[in-house]
């Protein structure tokens, strides 16, 4: 069984992506790219649809925390608490870890008064003046680790750092964790600072080890490296590695080479075009269609393992460099974060933000893909799991905003020009979404091996929203290139005409019924939040011809645009509710309605808005305080009802309460939103709220995008009040 969402951590490449669980399992893995099929599919089903394995012996299978937990704590922003043996409440950092924390603390005092291992004693000299990168066995500086970005905010304000679950388990939960006391724990994880290598801390009944794990980044070597160093006094390695290709259907064929100049033994794994090499000094043994091995490590000795992809009909890779490949990922992350300027409140997290959103972009085309993962349900058993490995033209318009918005205009341009290359030719086969490198054949289908996480059927590849028309999409890209435009950026031969065929083919479509934002499988609709967006592209098509002097149909764009405003607030605001509607002539609302002010349709303390705002807190919002897409029983996206609240929905909210003066209400839910992200700072799509758990596909960059313009709101709003 995978474990909870909210306990996995994301290593990337710029290319791929893998998920580790906190008890040490890679459970997701795609090779080469992220919409490759899996090498590592555990997370949608068993370990024998692929994953590899390595912790402390005893620590595997759920050991760590019980299922069902979430990530920090109680929703109130109080301090985490959980039951302990005789019914009294423990502390938040001790229930959290289920760590014996006298003996971690006499660990402590131990090496306190020795003056710490070697190792120790490196990462203080780093501490006091060294490089602070790694010391001379690669193991990075606990200076270097990342404070819980959701430190001081909502739920984490009191939350130990290694734990980043909530507390409060059911009866069963506690009584699987009394059965396991001694077991080996957790007792810190975190990425290094401004990065994506990851540190998990493991404390034993005989020793503590630390795993560092990253993928090498900026080489174009399809990897993932793991290195295994004991801190203090004696540590047994548990490995398992189940390699499937071809999402857990291909075994591979699996033998032993040695290197021609070290002689080194290495393990491959071999079917069809794929290949991996597994590296490593501590080489785990075949055993019923799988590899286990148990390994003993003495305070101070390190082991090093390399998993490598390569086409199979190459020669086989040799290990990399592991110290260098360290270094090397570590000062590219840390460049790369150079350029983010400080951001008052919520720094952590939005820069965390952004880095996730740069972990997703593929370094060779520039495509952004919504997330790394497909089919993390929606609702826990139900059918709403969808493949998002793609790059979406919304997602990707907005995560360019972002990019631009906060120092990385270079990034924002690679967008535009992967934009520009994807809906080349003609306007009339535009998508709403492409493959990494501009693909338009994303053709759906199901995968009936995998059970599904939390047996949510069914597992999905490719995406047949691919097809759909959503009128929404040219706006969102409009309205980001003005902004573009208005830091200063030249339109060139090919961009500015481009654009011009994109309003040429929202006039062909001016009349049309569209899916939506969320892509409704019902009935086609004239959607409010569509029409708004319509609307939103003619405008940036006037400005850019008046306020920028480009050429173009300005005045009959304007007729255009002022017919759709027309329209809109004829058909799309009911004034009985007081409120604008998720679609024309109806009573139901949406969230979506929230981006009508962000795109200047209307203003945000408008009436008309505020209106908007009390029937979506109304009819949307539930009792935790989160909102809501749309009424899922209302049955118009044809589909079962029932899923839990859009994380971005509630962060818009947050920008509309701070942009209209609610700024205790912004601060309030902002600190709680930000609090359902795991101690690693990373947002899935949803969250349900009753049992504490993150939903959908993970991690989302519409969640992250969503949290970057509500803090961006928060302190714009303490800026002028300044």
């Amino acid at each position: 069984m995978a474990s909870p969402i909210e306990d996995y951590a994301l290593l990337s490449d710029l290319h791929t992506a893998a998920l580790v669980s906190r008890n040490g399992s890679m459970d997701w893995l795609c090779f080469p790219r992220f919409d490759s099929d899996s090498t590592f599919g555990a997370l949608l089903g068993t370990p024998e649809h692929g994953r590899w394995l390595l912790a402390p012996d005893g620590a595997h299978e759920g050991t760590t925390e019980p299922l069902g937990a979430g990530p920090a704590g109680n929703a109130s922003g109080g301090t985490p608490e959980a039951p302990a043996e005789n019914g009294q409440k423990l502390p938040a950092d001790t229930a959290a870890s289920g760590a014996d924390t006298s003996s971690r603390d006499a660990v402590a005092d131990a090496k306190a008064t020795e003056g710490g291992t070697a190792t120790e004693q490196v990462w203080h000299d780093a501490a006091q003046g060294g490089s602070g990168v790694v010391n001379p066995t690669g193991a990075p500086s606990h200076q270097d680790n990342t404070k819980d970005p959701r430190e001081g905010h909502g739920r984490s304000a009191h939350s130990e750092r290694s734990s980043g679950r909530a507390t409060g388990a059911d009866d069963a939960a506690e009584a699987e964790r009394k059965r396991r006391r001694g077991a080996p724990v957790v007792v810190e994880r975190s990425y290094l600072q401004s990065t994506f290598v990851l540190r998990t801390c493991w404390q034993t009944a005989t020793g503590e080890a630390t795993i560092t794990e990253f993928m090498p980044v900026g080489d174009r070597r399809a990897s993932v490296v793991r290195r295994v160093e004991c801190t203090s006094g004696h540590v047994t390695i548990h490995q398992e590695i189940v390699v499937r290709f071809g999402y857990g259907e291909a075994v591979p064929w699996v033998y032993r080479v040695n290197d021609e100049d070290t002689g080194a033994e290495s393990i491959v794994a071999m079917a069809g075009p794929d290949a991996v090499v597994l590296h490593g000094s501590k080489l785990p043994v075949a055993e019923d269609r799988r590899h286990r091995g148990d390994f003993t490590l003495q305070a101070g000795e390190v082991a090093d393992f390399e998993l490598c992809w390569f086409p199979s009909h190459r020669k086989v890779p040799a290990m990399c460099n592991v110290d260098q490949q360290l270094k090397d990922s570590v000062a590219y992350w840390r460049d790369w974060c150079s350029r983010f300027p400080p951001q008052g409140e919520y720094h952590e997290m939005v820069k965390r933000s952004l880095l996730v959103l740069r972990a997703m972009t593929h370094e060779s085309t520039g495509g952004i893909v919504a997330a790394p993962t497909t089919s993390l349900p929606e609702q826990f058993g139900g059918e709403r799991n969808w493949d998002y490995r793609f790059v979406w033209l919304r997602d990707a318009a907005l995560t360019l905003e972002s990019m631009m918005t906060h120092g990385y205009e270079r990034e924002a341009l690679e967008w535009r020009n992967w934009l520009l290359r994807a809906v080349a030719g003609d306007p009339e086969d535009l998508q709403i979404m492409y493959g990494l490198a501009g693909e338009r054949l994303l053709i759906e289908r199901e995968l009936g091996q995998f059970p599904g996480y939390l047996d949510s059927k069914p597992v999905r590849m490719g995406n047949g929203a691919m097809c759909q028309y959503q009128g929404d999409v040219i706006g969102e890209v409009m309205v980001v290139l003005e902004k573009l435009r208005n830091l200063g950026e030249r339109e060139d031969h090919f961009s500015w005409p481009l654009q011009k065929s994109l309003l040429h083919y929202t006039e062909k479509h001016f009349f049309d019924h569209d899916h939506g934002i969320w892509e409704m499988r019902g009935e086609k609709k004239y959607f409010t939040h569509s029409r708004v967006m319509m609307w939103a592209a003619f405008d940036r098509g006037v400005r850019a011809v008046r306020d920028h002097g480009l050429d173009g149909e300005d005045d009959h764009w304007a007729r255009q645009r002022d017919e759709l405003r027309e329209e809109i607030m004829e058909h799309g605001f009911n004034k009985e509710i007081n409120s604008f509607t998720q679609s024309y002539g109806s009573s139901e609302v949406d969230a979506s309605l929230l981006v009508l002010a962000q795109v200047g349709f209307v203003k945000y303390d408008d009436d008309l808005m505020l209106g908007t705002v009390a029937r979506l807190e109304q009819e949307l919002m539930d009792d935790s305080g989160l909102l809501r897409r749309y009424r899922t029983e209302a049955g118009m996206d044809g589909l079962s009802p029932g899923e839990y609240p859009f994380l971005a929905c509630s962060f818009w909210l947050v920008e509309q309460y701070a942009q209209t003066g609610r700024i205790e209400d912004a601060r309030k839910l902002m600190d709680q939103l930000v609090g359902y992200a795991n101690e690693l700072g990373l947002l899935s799509e949803e969250y349900d709220t009753a049992n504490e758990r993150m939903a959908g596909n993970y991690p989302q960059a519409f969640s992250h995008l969503a949290l970057i313009r509500a803090a961006d709101a928060i302190n714009g709003h303490a800026q002028q009040a300044l």
